[in-house]
């Protein structure tokens, strides 16, 4: 591997979520697909220390396990399974395998755990008559409260956007943002609406990059720091509402969100997915998405399994029945509302 066209690609990364590099060439039959699958995850995934720690993985007893499964005419789709199972060891949703057939993804980061959201019941209070600015819809409550829903980080949102919608809720007492299901998108579009939350630069995060084929071999920390923007910004008591759905960008908004003094984060703690993903390609076609750099909180604490919210909070069937979203109705409270 070339060091310096690997670390260009990485910069790369920053304002794509998606690039591609060349393997060692290795042949076209069922064994030749598993070597170069599992020597690439081996020598760029970035989490093999972190998740040896947390749950043991020991990529090198992966290897043996899955490489008894591979047999010279093995059919096509016997060995995607085979090497989709074997990318589910890493417990990773940055991790997939793509045919013309089928996506092989790990999806338990969320599934295990409650919804903590229902669409349904979020019309009750975004109404028929809501405002949209970008990738965002929002509306006043009843008692004076703002509430904006952001549904996705891959819907773009620009700072002439915030800047009408900040400014249509100035009057309110206080702000629900609304990023639960949001599996994240444009790192940018999150960062800009970071932006507007806070007057200082913080440094949110650091992140390191992979400097070589060891699984601890990697750049010295550097500093993600949001820098307040140039246009208006809130400066009331900001509710922002996660749960495990609230994944990658997201993971990293809300990390950089719950640094500012004004924030409460309420809900579920949030699905992870802190390192880049990054992309490349077996010998039969078959791509492939893996996790190259790790993202750490300030404090350098690994955010790749999710952050913890100010305040815990579960929706329940009783508010439910009632079309009424527990974790909005608890940051309504929190803000002085209802």
């Amino acid at each position: 591997m070339r060091i310096p066209a690997f670390l260009t690609v990485v910069i790369l990364l920053l304002t794509t979520s998606v690039s591609c590099i060349r393997e060692e060439s290795f042949e076209n039959t069922p064994q030749g697909n598993f070597e170069a699958l599992w020597q690439m995850m081996d020598e760029r995934y970035c989490f093999f220390e972190y998740k040896h720690q947390e749950y043991g993985l020991d990529w090198d007893e992966v290897y043996s396990r899955y490489a008894s499964l591979i047999t010279s005419d093995m059919p096509s789709k016997g060995l995607f399974e085979v090497l989709g199972n074997m990318l589910a060891e890493l417990r990773d949703g940055h991790v997939n395998l793509y045919s013309n057939y089928d996506v092989a993804r790990y999806w338990k980061w969320y599934e295990d755990y409650p919804a903590n959201f229902n669409d349904s019941i979020i019309r009750n209070y975004l109404g028929t008559d809501y405002k949209i600015a970008g990738g965002c819809k929002y509306t006043i409550l009843d008692d004076n409260i703002a509430y904006v829903r952001y549904a996705s980080f891959a819907s773009g949102i620009g700072n002439g956007n915030l800047s009408d919608m900040l400014n249509e809720l100035a009057f309110c007492n206080g702000l629900i943002l609304d990023v639960r299901d949001n599996g994240g998108g444009m790192l940018t579009n999150a960062q800009r609406l970071a932006a507007r939350f806070t007057n200082e630069e913080v440094a949110t995060s650091y992140m390191c990059h992979k400097t070589g084929k060891g699984h601890s071999d990697f750049s010295s920390p550097e500093a993600v720091k949001i820098t307040p923007s140039d246009g208006i910004r809130w400066q009331k008591p900001v509710a922002l509402l996660t749960n495990r759905s609230s994944y990658s960008a997201t993971n990293d908004f809300v990390n950089a969100m719950r640094q500012f003094p004004l924030v409460t984060v309420i809900g579920d703690r949030t699905g992870g997915g802190s390192g880049m993903p990054f992309s490349s390609e077996l010998p039969n076609g078959w791509a492939v998405r893996f996790s190259a750099c790790p993202t750490y909180g300030p404090d350098m604490e690994p955010l790749e399994f999710g952050i913890s919210p100010d305040i815990r909070v579960d929706m329940t069937s009783e508010d439910m029945a009632r079309g009424l979203d527990t974790i909005i109705e608890v940051a309504r409270k929190r803000l002085g509302g209802r």
